[in-house]
């Protein structure tokens, strides 16, 4: 099954806290074998790769229920069910989620609470409070994804409206960014030598130039696939160079035959097509610049330890 939304979470949370005093590490076992989780499904990341989304989401379920007095804390990564947390498991209710929880005075100051910002910027109360079934950091994190995504499709975009010039000496500056060809200068000279046949130019792999990569770049439109033939040529040229690894970049994408073709050779060829271009170009800086820095700050849990 699918790993349950953080609300959906709230009651299986209620009930272990029912049976004793918990740590949050177990709960996330003991729940993952109640839901059946696949090993897959349990040890699946959010987007950032920094925490499993069932521990994320256990979290939440955990803090909000807290919030709403149904839990509490007594001591580090630790919480056990208070007496209106029993009350509200002998309702025998068939889910709990934040509409059970905003029936706590407590709970909706602090729920609507939390939305303020939402509310500042034109939302009413009720939007803002309305639940959903992501948690704050799954929500942050499909707003990042959302916005890399349109900053990749712009890139690629503009990428197609420059020069072939222009699009060469991105591939240079990528490069070097990425710690090929040791300076701009040495990169621009190693690139610019058109090579023969489907090679557009050598780089050094490493700044001793120890290695050489060579690279084919083809500019093209995103519904224009780069074929096998393509492909085959440019490894065709590697070949007669006595080349071992090279490149082929291009702004669209590569047909299945083409990657299929790639996976069989001696040779060690990358295929880079626009959305790992794009990617490349995001994490390394090039044709970009940060607009916003947000931290995102976490209890510290050791300032509070008393000993």
């Amino acid at each position: 099954m699918a790993i349950p939304d953080y609300q959906t979470l709230m009651l299986p949370v209620l009930q272990l806290a029912n049976e004793g005093e918990q740590r949050v590490a177990d709960v996330v076992d003991l729940l993952a074998d109640k839901l059946g989780l696949t090993e897959e499904e349990r040890q699946a990341l959010l987007p950032s790769g920094r925490q499993r989304v069932l521990h994320n989401r256990i979290h939440w379920a955990k803090f909000y229920l807290t919030k709403a007095g149904f839990l509490t804390s007594p001591g580090r990564g630790r919480f056990s069910i208070t007496q209106a947390g029993r009350e509200l498991l002998a309702e025998n209710l068939a889910r709990v989620d934040v509409s059970v929880l905003m029936r706590r005075p407590e709970f909706r100051e602090f729920y609507r609470g939390s939305a303020g910002s939402s509310t500042a910027e034109g939302a009413s109360t009720t939007e803002a409070a309305e639940p959903g079934t992501r948690t704050p950091e799954e929500q942050i994190e499909a707003a990042y994804q959302t916005l890399e995504a349109t900053l990749r499709a712009d890139l690629l975009d503009r990428i197609s409206k420059n020069s072939p010039a222009f699009f060469e000496q991105l591939i240079v500056d990528l490069l070097v960014a990425m710690g090929y060809g040791g300076s701009h200068r040495n990169a621009a000279a190693q690139l610019g030598r058109s090579g023969d046949g489907g090679v557009d130019g050598v780089i050094n792999e490493d700044r001793l130039g120890l290695d050489r990569v060579y690279v084919q770049a083809k500019r093209y439109s995103a519904g224009n696939a780069v074929g096998r033939p393509d492909v085959q040529a440019f490894v065709g040229s590697l070949v007669g160079l006595g080349a071992s690894k090279g490149v082929f970049v291009t702004t669209s994408t590569f047909s299945a035959q083409a990657r299929d073709f790639v996976k069989h050779l001696s040779q060690r060829v990358v295929l880079l097509d626009g959305e790992s271009l794009a990617g490349l170009m995001i994490e390394h800086g090039i044709g970009v610049r940060t607009n916003r820095t947000v931290e995102f700050r976490r209890l510290d849990e050791d300032f509070f330890e008393e000993t």
